[in-house]
């Protein structure tokens, strides 16, 4: 290589916004490593993507309207199609042709984003077909959802082992191994690398008038779902050991604006004293966390694991909509282990987070019982691999 060395990542997210935050870190760290990093959102614009100095490349943006990922709309809000799909497809493979990339990285996928296969298959092959090809490895996180269809793991296994020379696992297997949620792990092991957990290290522990100093911090990530935790928070807050503190409510950005409206009056309604913060989801996430009494949120891998990596007390309610399995596979674990606190989104109530209050504040602060430096590590190698390129 004869260069500092220059990776497309593509990341498309369908319903929440955690593969873009996860995403976003991992770029950082690339640059870190001595990268050009050109970042492909196939999803939403998102307020706060902290990039670094790595170059966005928008494409027309989809999004999910169903919680099975099955009904996909293009940013006018209509079901895309054949055409639609084409000029997507096209504007991919154009920044494959203007970045010459040595390294295709792309985030979960072949695991995930199968829907997204018009454009990925196209973009592979090409890479396959080039006089320079480059290395081309996968960014997944450390559970998979199951599938619907046992058939579907023989594809991604065949995906692996057709297209990828890697795939960066960002978890670690002393809490979780690979092959507990793809059970093909074995067959593809020498392409298998246990990065870490890719961990936002960007939250700053602050004293008394620093964000989030001392509050409740009740959260559903940045996606549009997760309005009935928030709802059953601010109902709870009055009959809690910690009625006494401000409990900042975070909004997430795709929520519609009289969802959001609703939610500050049904907070004002609930303490009249104004202890109740409603306000839109924020850049600042990993400080709040660093700062905070407790935290409340659903159990994705982002949250959960900056919480872990704050040393923040947490109580867990793990989404688990449609075909969704991995939130609560996670929490699951974390909690056998006492790390964290968990409701089932089937016995929610504010009687519930009251009582899951008592539990968590009797416990210990989360610890980072598991490697957490997934960001460094996978950035690391990425560099490596572009390194060893004889081109």
């Amino acid at each position: 290589m004869t260069d500092g060395g220059r990776v497309l990542f593509y990341v498309q997210h369908l319903l929440g916004i955690g593969h873009q935050r996860r995403g976003a870190t991992l770029t950082r760290a690339m640059q870190d490593a001595g990268l050009e990093v050109t970042y492909v959102s196939g999803g939403h614009g998102i307020p706060n993507l902290d990039l670094g100095g790595a170059g966005l490349v928008q494409l027309p943006p989809v999004r999910a309207v169903d919680l099975y990922f099955k009904k996909l709309v293009d940013e006018f809000d209509q079901p895309i199609d054949d055409a639609w799909r084409g000029r997507r497809r096209d504007a991919l493979l154009a920044v494959w042709d203007r970045v010459r990339p040595h390294v295709i990285l792309l985030e979960l996928y072949p695991f995930g984003r199968r829907q997204m296969r018009f454009e990925l298959l196209p973009l592979l092959d090409a890479a396959l077909a080039a006089p320079h090809r480059p290395v081309i490895a996968c960014s997944v996180r450390d559970i998979l959802v199951a599938p619907p269809k046992p058939e579907r793991l023989v594809e991604m296994l065949e995906r692996v082992e057709h297209y990828f020379d890697h795939v960066l696992v960002h978890g670690d297997p002393d809490l979780i191994p690979f092959d507990a949620t793809f059970p093909h792990a074995a067959e593809i092991a020498g392409k298998l690398h246990y990065t870490g957990y890719v961990v936002d290290r960007t939250g700053r522990r602050g004293g008394p008038g620093s964000p989030g100093w001392d509050e409740v911090l009740v959260s559903a990530g940045g996606g549009a779902v997760g309005d009935e935790l928030l709802r059953t928070a601010i109902a709870a807050k009055a009959a809690s050991t910690l009625a006494g503190k401000i409990w900042r409510v975070l909004v997430g950005v795709k929520v519609g604006e009289d969802e959001f409206q609703a939610l500050t009056a049904l907070a004002a309604h609930a303490d009249h004293a104004g202890g109740i913060v409603v306000e839109r989801a924020r850049g600042d996430f990993p400080t709040l966390l660093m700062n905070c009494a407790l935290s409340i949120s659903q159990g994705g891998y982002n949250t959960l694991m900056e919480g872990m990596h704050a040393g923040c007390r947490a109580i867990i309610v793990p989404y688990s909509g449609g075909l969704e399995t991995e939130q609560t596979l996670r929490a699951r674990l974390l909690a056998e282990r006492g790390i964290v606190t968990t409701i089932g989104e089937g016995e929610l109530s504010p009687d519930a987070i009251v009582a899951a209050i008592d539990k968590a504040l009797a416990m210990q602060p989360a610890a980072a019982a598991f490697r957490t430096d997934g960001a460094a590590d996978g950035a690391g190698r990425i560099a490596d691999w572009a390194e060893a390129l004889d081109w």
